[in-house]
């Protein structure tokens, strides 16, 4: 008897209630992390929202996400409206490009990250440390947000630039936050005002953007005059060839060291922050780690080597990436018609991917919303599906 053999169902994509005309906006303003959450409770896997009338899809199971992210990472992009939110203030680097030039791009920043690269940098991140512990009194009560900032960019001036910009941090941190609350904002409009338009907010992000663009092409012009041999970001982007022997352009290149300067710092201050607030409000983890801290560095400076023997100390870092994720959602654009794991995909969907919210996902971390290191104890971490934790995204975008 013959078997006939059929294409599976397609599979329907659940939808949450959302208001005419407007859709799920207000809430998406008002608190777009919980509106992905309630997408998640609701829909489960998969669940579409609606940004006034355009759909939304966000993705929440390891499988979709490596679908999207992975498997059909090139038959998606960041889409124009995000484009049109990062282009006119970050440029085209890597964070934002696409396509070829993207691929290029990466190949040749990515050797300024390589092993030997980080645990030479791992000396100036402990220096700066010590440099900014040495300004905090006993008993003095401190903006721990602004600290992380201005310890960030300072080791991303050092170890990417070859530059000390410790006493210019507060001036470029409070630039980037200008740009990147810029940034924020526009995204958070269905219609954003063009870039171009005379407003105050535009006029804001324009001298932002000058003061962060002359400090690097500063950087740049010294560093060409240089007879100084060095092997840190800067210099191999100003070395750096292209596959038919070119050389990367000085926009190119303050484009790269502009993304660089914000991804680097911004991200990294985030997650530094909540690992304070952490240990703040709870002081049992704290002890532990503290205790941990003492015993293997002796009052010493930490370096590279000692990583491995703070065990408990990486656990807290992971578990705080995991309830605080830095990059809390990233959206797709798919450029064509397609399917992912059964659901039909038509081109030009927004596809969102919440880190935030997989983290929270009970079906892999049990009690979700309680701060526990011992998720990531060797044992537990490896039994975690594959992508079930990406607090630094996946695939060939996955940060640098």
């Amino acid at each position: 008897m013959a078997t006939i053999v059929t294409d599976a169902p397609e599979k329907s994509i659940p939808a949450i209630k959302h208001l005419p005309i407007i859709g799920n906006l207000p809430e998406f303003r008002r608190d777009r992390l919980g509106l992905f959450l309630r997408v998640a409770r609701e829909c489960g896997d998969i669940g579409m929202l609606h940004f006034g009338p355009f759909p939304g899809i966000l993705i929440n199971s390891p499988e979709l996400v490596h679908s999207v992210l992975v498997e059909h990472a090139y038959d998606f992009d960041k889409g124009e409206f995000q484009h049109n939110a990062f282009r006119p203030t970050l440029g085209n680097g890597l964070l934002i490009s696409e396509g070829e030039y993207h691929r290029q791009q990466r190949k040749l920043i990515a050797p300024s990250f390589q092993p030997r690269n980080i645990i030479a940098y791992a000396a100036a991140m402990g220096a700066y440390g010590e440099q900014l512990q040495s300004e905090w009194a006993d008993g003095a009560i401190v903006d721990i947000g602004h600290e992380m900032t201005r310890v960030t960019m300072s080791i991303v001036g050092k170890v990417l630039f070859d530059t000390d910009v410790f006493t210019e941090a507060d001036e470029l941190g409070a630039a980037m936050t200008t740009i990147l609350e810029h940034i924020n904002h526009t995204l958070s409009k269905l219609f954003p005002v063009p870039f171009s338009w005379p407003t105050p907010r535009n006029f804001r992000a324009k001298r932002a953007i000058a003061v962060l663009r002359s400090r690097i092409q500063q950087m740049i012009d010294e560093r060409r005059t240089s007879s100084q041999e060095r092997n840190d970001f800067l210099s191999i982007l100003l070395n750096a060839q292209g596959e038919d022997g070119s050389h990367m352009t000085n926009e190119q290149i303050g484009d790269e060291a502009l993304i660089l300067f914000a991804a680097g710092h911004e991200t990294t201050a985030t997650a530094l922050t909540w690992a304070w607030y952490v240990l703040a409000t709870h002081p049992d983890i704290y002890e532990k780690m503290q205790l941990e801290i003492d015993t293997v560095l002796q009052g010493r400076t930490p370096t590279y080597s000692d990583l491995a023997q703070l065990p408990y100390t990486l656990q807290v870092f992971k578990e705080t990436m995991r309830l605080y994720p830095p990059a809390y959602g990233f959206v797709r654009v798919a450029l064509r018609d397609q399917k992912i794991v059964g659901y039909s995909i038509s081109k030009g969907q927004t596809v969102i991917i919440s880190p935030y919210t997989m983290h929270r996902n009970a079906a892999y971390f049990s009690d979700p919303e309680t701060f526990d290191p011992e998720r990531f104890v060797p044992e537990n971490e490896k039994k975690l599906p594959r992508l079930a934790y990406m607090p630094f995204g996946a695939g060939p975008r996955i940060c640098i």
